[in-house]
Formats: structure tokens, sequence, C-alpha cells
């Protein structure tokens, strides 16, 4: 049997070659560093209709070595305001999460990361993420206050960072 993360090489060398072949509207990805199929440059466009269309936002993606029985860990490089990003761009949605029983009960273990989820589920779900802010249980809390309670400040302020990230683009 092969080492897990001779599995996790080979796996993670097939998404990346069949996004290639098949690219996904509204994002794409390339390694950081050709020695390294652990670790992804992944550039998100801000889907169109939302307060981040427009933008391009940078993130990295970290696989462990145990992939796909573990979640990558994705971070943004880009600046970024919203609600289930950390402040150091982390990102926090239930897919990224262990697989399991959530320990403090806020996520079904059916929301959380499973085997079957790919590079391309996993992008597609942070885009989403973009389009519907989750405020329920938030990484930014700043930011969860300022989507519920002053939407015209959250909005100036994301107008602001997808400028941004046109400049740098």
């Amino acid at each position: 049997m092969a080492a897990p993360s001779s599995q996790a090489c080979l796996l993670l060398q097939k998404q990346l070659k069949d996004l290639s072949k098949n690219p996904v509207d509204g994002f794409s990805a390339g390694l950081v560093d050709d020695s390294n199929v652990f670790e992804w440059q992944v550039t998100i466009i801000g889907p169109p209709d939302t307060l981040y269309d427009g933008g391009y936002f940078n993130a990295i993606m970290t696989f462990p070595q145990n992939y796909p029985n573990s979640p990558p860990s994705v971070r943004f490089t880009s600046e970024m305001w919203h609600p289930n990003v950390y402040l150091d761009g982390r990102v926090c949605i239930s897919i990224l999460h262990p697989p399991g029983e959530d320990p403090n009960g806020y996520e079904l273990a059916s929301e959380r990361w499973t085997p079957v989820h790919t590079v391309e589920s996993i992008v597609l779900s942070i885009i989403s993420m973009l389009s519907s802010p989750n405020d329920e249980s938030p990484a930014n809390i700043e930011a969860a206050k300022e989507w519920r309670d002053k939407r015209e400040d959250f909005r100036k302020r994301v107008r602001r960072v997808v400028r941004k990230s046109q400049e740098m683009f």
C-alpha cells in the first residue's frame, strides 16, 4: 500500500491536471512552487452581482499529507473583508473543518469535510461564501456586526477592498 503522502500527491496532481484541462469560471489555480504539490496559489474572481464583483483575490491553499482524509487550509493573501474570513486571511467555512461531529454543536457532520471534496468544490464553496456571508458564527466579528448593523459601511469597505485587488492584479 502506498504511503498517504504518495496517494495525496497523486490525487493533487490529478486535480491540478483536470483543472488545467477544464478550467472553471470564477477562479484559477496553480502551484506556488512546482516542486511542492501541497501548496497552491488560487485566484478567485469576485462573483458577479455581489459586493465582491470585479475583485481579484489571491489565496494560498495548503494541503495536509493525508489529503483527502483531512481538509486543506485556505488563506487569502489579498486583503479581504468578510464575516467568514479571519483578519489574517484564513477562510472559515464548514467544509474546511475536520470531518465528524462538531465539538461546538454548530455544524452537522454532513456539512464538514469529507474526502469527496476537491479543489474545485472547495473554491466554489468559497465563491458561494462571498455571495452569501454567514454571520451566525463569524470568523471576523467586526465584519459580521458591520454586515448586520451598518450594511452601507460594509459595502463601502468591500468596494475599497475590490478596488485595491484590481490595482494589485
